[in-house]
Parts: C-alpha cells; structure tokens; sequence
C-alpha cells in the first residue's frame, strides 16, 4: 500500500496545481486535495500509481515518476495507463449531478492524472458508520441518486468498478 512517503509531497507543483495534501490511497492510485493556481480553486487530482506493480522515481533522489517496480510488470502497467486515461475521458463526457465531474486529464511523471470538481465532506463509509443503523427512507434517499448516476454512466456501455 501506498504511503505518504511515496505520495507527491505537499506544496508539489504539477501543471498549474499545488498539491496540498494526499487525501485517499487506493489500489489504482493516489487522491490529492489541490489548488487549482489559475482558478484559485480547490480540485481532486487522482494519480494513476498501482503500488502492487509501479515505484516513484529512483531511490535517493527528488524524481517524481511513477515506474513499473519491476521489468515483468511493464506491459501491465502500461494497459492499466491506457484504461486510466480511457477512463477518464469517458467520465469527462459526463454532466449529471450525481458523478464528480471531470475537468481535466494529462500526461506528467510517466503517469497520469485526472482532474476532478472537489466535494468537500465524509466519504459515503464514514458518515454511514456514524449513523447506524439507517433507516429504510434515508437508504433510499441515497442509493437511488447512486443508482442514477450509475445508470447514467452504464448505459454508455462503460463500467465504473469503484463503487
């Protein structure tokens, strides 16, 4: 598993943002909270690093990039790059309001990077865990959005699996 030592490190520049904090670690990749310098905004950056196959840089230096941790997962790496950049071009094409928008997406540290409208708040697991058990009509009130948004991107024919 990832951790903050191998996260970008708070105050990095990357294009025009400022990474302030690593805010999720994920199998595919890292989430930063970041500020948007031309917007003054604040956005979600998530970067493709599959920790289980992939590296930063070269041990004792300051280099950035994310590497295959080992020849044989080369190809590997590679097809999950293409399916993260597919993915979130596919995301980008998006206007629902129910799926974080997508705003931008690039190429930067032999990785990439997507994007995303920040939404300031608890995740879904957090909150839910604070306020057990549910009733049925607040499940409703938040599955069936979900659902929607879901439906939204499925009958594109694509597949989202990070729910």
């Amino acid at each position: 598993m990832a951790t903050a030592v191998q996260s970008l490190p708070d105050g990095h520049l990357i294009n025009e943002y400022i990474i302030d904090k690593l805010v999720g670690v994920g199998g595919f990749g890292l989430t930063y909270l970041a500020t948007d310098r031309n917007l003054n905004l604040p956005v979600a950056i998530k970067e493709y690093f599959p920790t289980d196959i992939a590296t930063r840089g070269a041990e004792g230096n300051d280099d950035t990039s994310i590497r295959p941790s080992a020849e044989a997962n080369r190809e590997t790496f590679q097809w999950g790059l293409t399916r993260f950049l597919d993915e979130a071009r596919t995301l980008a094409t998006f206007r629902h309001p129910n799926i974080v928008r997508v705003m931008r997406f690039f190429q930067a540290n032999a990785t990439a990077y997507m994007v995303m409208e920040f939404v300031q708040g608890a995740s879904l697991a957090d909150w839910v865990r604070t306020r057990r058990p549910l009733p049925q009509a607040t499940i409703e009130k938040i599955a069936l959005p979900l659902i929607d948004g879901l439906g939204t991107i499925h009958r594109t024919s694509y597949l989202h699996r990070d729910v």
